[in-house]
């Protein structure tokens, strides 16, 4: 068979159930669901996604997409902009690739319904750009506050329209499958051929085969304690490629949102920084503006300046957080541009456009993941990785504000092209799937020893690999992560796979190569901070970490 030619179905043999389709795409983010919309008309796509399949960090994405659109602005200050956010690591060619085709994406997502903020002018009415940290001019383009779950709900229904799109919910990749391990020898390059996945409902391993898989299931915003991130983002792409043997970098650099509001019952809800934009200022608990202190530009300083700065603040007057006030932005002006941050607020009764809330920073966005080329090709022959997962040298060592959205829709595209084009030439037989191996048929008794390991990961993160970083923490760090790996690899074995085990192996895999990472880059820069190599080294360490 050389290949499935439009048909796409499932069938059980040697215990296991075999779905086979054309493209098997992981994840239904921005990223995931754009590539599966545009891979529908080239052949059978199965999108698996392991909660519902409007959950991701799309949804969660309260900016914008930074587009060059204004009358000020151009492709080159877009650029130069994120290159100065970037610290020297962003890679020129892939910014100017994507900044390029951002007014082309912008146009794509309109013409499929997307619908976004206008204003009027004495001119006519043109698009509402919104003002965040790092950019010299106004381009972020929103959808109000709510951008990514505007987006997410277009795509989504776009997706489910295609006969050609098959989505599985509640469905858990588990591990890539390999032509090496199908084999039984090593094979240089490798070539993926899909993945073994766990119906949740069911509790069974199934087998996904298919000529390219893409994966798109965001990031790891799980690793640490507390972060902006849904409950999902616990970094599976990241650790099925490395243990398939792909190529990883920049996992350092993990980015900060400074402002998600704190509060028990307010579990991640960020506070955009476009809030920051429009004027909000930070203040310490006794009502001082302090972020003047750290930088010229102060509340519209990098992410990584102003994440730094409250962590200081905190630490310096021993605070569990610092003060965002909106009420110079204006009550109507609050109420008009950032409706749902208004009404949640609300519900935790803060009225932001009368009082201070109350803030803390939250891991937010990893700038590093599976190293991408500019076709989206990771090391591992038809595997491709877009959207957070990826590590394409967009960001560099700090990501500019709302570039992620931008990044996600300019490489869904070219990893469209990409898999399409793998599709054309794939005249090998699917190969012969064998049956999931399991590590042991009893079930865990005891789940509290999972919640004890996941308690031990994230807090180990937050306190000794977070914001600010030192030899000795990261020293620590690295000891601990291996001994509970280990526990967990024992678990892994001894029992039947179930969800919280499968996230508690990914994340504690995904924290020992951030660990990693940190302990190779031997200065200081972005979103990295060491206290024993304060300074940026441009001589040795202009360069990305890679593993």
């Amino acid at each position: 068979m050389t290949r499935i030619s439009g048909v796409q179905y499932e069938r059980q043999y040697s215990e296991m159930r075999v779905n086979e389709s054309d493209f098997l795409v992981i994840g239904s983010g921005i990223a995931g669901l754009l590539v599966a919309i545009k891979l529908a008309s080239k052949g059978t796509v199965s999108l698996v996604t392991k909660k519902e399949r409007s959950e991701s960090s799309t949804n969660y994405a309260k900016g914008g997409i930074a587009v060059p659109v204004g009358e000020d602005d151009s492709a080159e200050l877009h650029t130069e902009d994120t290159l100065r956010a970037g610290c020297g690591l962003s890679h020129r060619d892939v910014v100017e690739f994507v900044v390029g085709r951002a007014r082309a994406s912008l146009e794509e997502l309109i013409s499929m319904g997307a619908h976004f903020t206008f204003e009027k002018t004495p001119t006519g009415i043109r698009l509402a750009l919104g003002h965040e940290g790092g950019h010299t001019v106004r381009r972020i383009v929103h959808a109000r506050d709510t951008t990514g779950k505007h987006i997410e709900t277009v795509l989504l229904e776009k997706a489910k329209s295609l006969e050609n799109i098959r989505i599985y919910e509640n469905h858990l990749a588990v591990d890539l499958v390999l032509e090496s391990r199908l084999r039984g020898e090593p094979v240089k390059p490798d070539r993926c051929w899909g993945a073994y996945v766990l119906d949740i409902v069911s509790n069974e391993i199934e087998a996904f085969i298919a000529c390219v898989t893409v994966l798109a299931t965001g990031g790891a915003g799980k690793v640490y304690l507390y972060t902006s991130n849904p409950d999902i983002a616990t970094g599976d792409g990241v650790a099925m490629a490395h243990r398939a043997g792909a190529r990883c970098g920049n996992l350092e650099f993990v980015q900060f949102h400074p402002t998600c509001l704190y509060h028990p019952e307010a579990k991640s809800f960020l506070i955009s920084e476009a809030v920051r934009g429009e004027g909000a200022i930070l203040r310490t608990v006794t009502g001082e503006p302090f972020m003047g202190k750290y930088h010229p530009e102060a509340e519209l300083a990098p992410r990584d300046v102003v994440a730094r700065a409250i962590d200081s603040e905190m630490k310096k007057h021993g605070h569990k957080f610092v003060l965002l006030d909106m009420r110079p932005i204006g009550k109507i002006k609050v109420k008009r541009r950032f409706p749902n941050i208004y009404m949640t607020c609300l519900q935790y009764d803060f009225d932001i456009s009368k009082q201070p809330i109350p803030v803390v920073p939250a891991a937010h966005y990893m700038c590093g993941g599976v190293s991408v080329d500019l076709k989206a090709r990771t090391s591992i022959n038809h595997l491709l990785a877009v959207g957070e997962v990826a590590f394409t040298g967009m960001h560099g060592a700090n990501r500019l504000a709302s570039n992620s959205l931008l990044e996600a829709l300019v490489f869904a595209d070219v990893a469209a092209n990409t898999a399409a084009e793998a599709l054309e030439g794939c005249v090998i037989k699917l190969p012969h799937i064998e049956p999931w191996q399991e590590g042991g048929a009893a079930h865990l008794p005891e789940v509290v020893v999972l919640d004890h390991d996941w308690d031990q990961v994230r807090s180990l993160m937050w306190d000794y690999v977070g914001i600010v970083r030192s030899d000795s923490r990261l020293d620590i760090a690295r000891k601990r992560i291996r001994l509970i790996r280990e526990q967990i690899e024992t678990y892994y074995r001894a029992y039947r796979p179930i969800p919280d085990l499968l996230e508690l192996r990914n994340i504690a895999h995904v924290a020992d190569l951030i660990i990693r990472c940190a302990m190779m880059r031997r200065e200081s820069r972005g979103l990295h901070y060491n206290i024993d190599c304060p300074q940026t080294d441009n001589v040795n360490w202009r360069r990305d970490t890679l593993i």
